[in-house]
């Protein structure tokens, strides 16, 4: 697991990461929409990118995140960080999201019910800060994986995985790179 040695960032990139924190800890822990909101700024605004899901302006977001997010996480979510960049006004989050499918995540998987799968994502967190609030949040992630380990999508002639992109991302000899490719290339040396 990643960790960051809070002692080389400047005071500003630490308050960063303490709010950031924070905030994770209101939306996964204390399961707190308000609290959450409390660390953005009045008008923020957070885009789950594959899913246009999120919201435009503190009240819309507070509404979303005690709606549809907060209580539609799965009791045995975890999130394994991969990266953490901390930047001028900016922290760029990479890691692995693991959970059973047994709430409907709308935000996740629009209008899907639960399928009971266990899902392993990869999702890209940048969040972007604004007079020491959090202003914008942009989540991706890669759908087609997850459509794929949810059971929606059928892999075997589609130019997609599954749960193997989260694996190589914690363990990069865990699957052999150009798998894909290999279904249809004959190359001795991918």
């Amino acid at each position: 697991m990643f960790t960051l040695n809070m002692n080389e960032l400047t005071p500003e990139q630490r308050v960063m990461v303490e709010l950031w924190e924070a905030h994770l800890e209101a939306e996964f822990e204390t399961k707190d929409a308000i609290a959450s909101c409390d660390t953005m700024t009045e008008h923020p605004y957070v885009n789950h990118v594959p899913t246009l899901t999120g919201g435009v302006g503190r009240k819309q977001l507070e509404y979303f995140y005690d709606k549809y997010f907060i209580p539609h996480m799965p009791t045995d979510m975890e999130m394994e960080l991969i990266s953490r960049t901390v930047g001028q006004n900016r922290i760029v989050d990479e890691f692995v999201s693991r959970f059973t499918h047994t709430v409907q995540m709308d935000w996740l998987l629009p209008g899907v019910p639960p399928t009971g799968r266990r899902l392993e994502i990869v999702v890209v967190v940048i969040v972007t800060f604004e007079d020491g609030k959090m202003s914008e949040e942009h989540i991706h992630w890669d759908q087609a994986s997850a459509l794929v380990q949810a059971g929606l999508l059928d892999p075997e002639n589609l130019p997609v995985s599954g749960a193997e992109a989260a694996h190589k991302m914690l363990d990069r000899n865990s699957v052999p790179s150009n798998q894909l490719i290999k279904r249809t290339i004959s190359d001795e040396l991918l």
